[in-house]
């Protein structure tokens, strides 16, 4: 059975009310939702039948142990992606600039930018130019 796809990144958060309006200020929504209090959980839809999972309890920002390193959001408007963060609360870490990926069988230009979500995730903008 071959891997069909990217599904979900799962991590917890702080606030999870706060990282739900924050995800949707920048174009997702919210797909699912269960639980309650400490047990809440969503599903936030980010493209391409790929979703974010955000669980309530998590801890308090700045620790991140066994965090991922960074996510990326592919998207058509590196620019436009970046400003919705800034206007919804991030903070800009790695301002936009375009590169060429010196990657085989051949390079990959992009424009790209780094910012940190509500707890302190690190999110990428990901957009391809070729």
């Amino acid at each position: 059975m071959p891997i069909s796809g990217f599904h979900h990144v799962a991590m917890k958060v702080f606030d999870l009310d706060k990282s739900i309006e924050f995800y949707k200020a920048i174009g997702a929504e919210v797909k699912r939702a269960w639980g309650e209090g400490a047990s809440r959980a969503v599903m936030i839809g980010v493209g391409c039948d790929s979703c974010l999972e955000l669980f309530a309890g998590g801890p308090q920002p700045p620790q991140q142990a066994g965090f991922v390193g960074h996510f990326a959001f592919r998207t058509d408007d590196a620019a436009a992606a970046l400003a919705a963060a800034v206007a919804a609360g991030a903070v800009v870490t790695v301002p936009l600039k375009e590169v060429t990926i010196q990657s085989t069988p051949e390079p990959l230009p992009v424009k790209l930018a780094f910012c940190t979500g509500p707890d302190g995730e690190v999110i990428e903008f990901f957009q391809p130019l070729c």
